[in-house]
């Protein structure tokens, strides 16, 4: 019987990607391979408990929502991750899932929204992108850039010229929270006139860095 490791499933409101604001069950998986340095999400590095995927999926339903994010971690660290996104999907949610994209996104169910963190300089693990990843993307999937600095935007700016990325699907900057305001962010997608979406973690505005929000 599939099984995977999870941190937490909790209700909340989409903090990020292109589904923002609408109310959400997400699922934690444990664990991940990497270790950037504006992870806000330590805390699922290690322990969790083991779920067997039908307790996963009578979990989410207790919730009634519509939505469902699969993140980490890593959650395609676990390959029955696999299993569980399209059981989310024949069970009729709107599934995005949240990935490092380190990780071939290849078998991925096509019917889930991929949002793929393409890893920045400055966070120390930019040499972990697996490009090839890119060749998956479809028109409702997303891929974000956590940005800290100047040099991390240049490099951005260089990623959806190489890559074409703005034909391609929707491209999501976020600022480093403490960081970076994300007002000299939104100035500077102004002024190179990008077709980027600025994107700030509503859950931190409205909840912090409470757990579980």
């Amino acid at each position: 019987m599939a099984r995977l490791r999870i941190t937490e499933i909790f209700h909340s409101l989409q903090g990020e990607s292109a589904s923002v604001g609408w109310r959400t069950v997400f699922v934690r998986l444990t664990g991940c391979p990497l270790r950037c340095g504006y992870c806000d999400t330590s805390y699922a590095f290690k322990g969790g408990e083991w779920w067997q995927i039908d307790a996963i999926l009578d979990e989410v339903a207790g919730f009634d929502a519509r939505y469902v994010t699969v993140t980490g971690g890593e959650p395609l660290a676990q390959p029955d991750c696999l299993g569980l996104l399209a059981a989310l999907c024949d069970a009729g949610y709107r599934v995005s899932l949240e990935t490092s994209g380190a990780i071939d996104v290849g078998p991925v169910d096509p019917r889930v929204v991929k949002v793929i963190d393409l890893k920045t300089p400055s966070c120390g693990e930019c040499d972990k992108n697996r490009y090839q990843n890119l060749d998956y993307l479809r028109a409702g999937d997303q891929v974000k850039f956590v940005i800290a600095d100047e040099a991390d935007y240049r490099w951005s700016c260089e990623q959806l010229r190489d890559w074409d990325l703005t034909r391609r699907c929707d491209v999501l900057f976020s600022p480093v929270a403490g960081a970076l305001p994300p007002s000299e962010l939104a100035d500077w997608i102004l002024r190179d006139r990008l077709d980027v979406r600025l994107q700030i973690q509503l859950h931190k505005a409205l909840w912090g860095n409470e757990p579980g929000r």
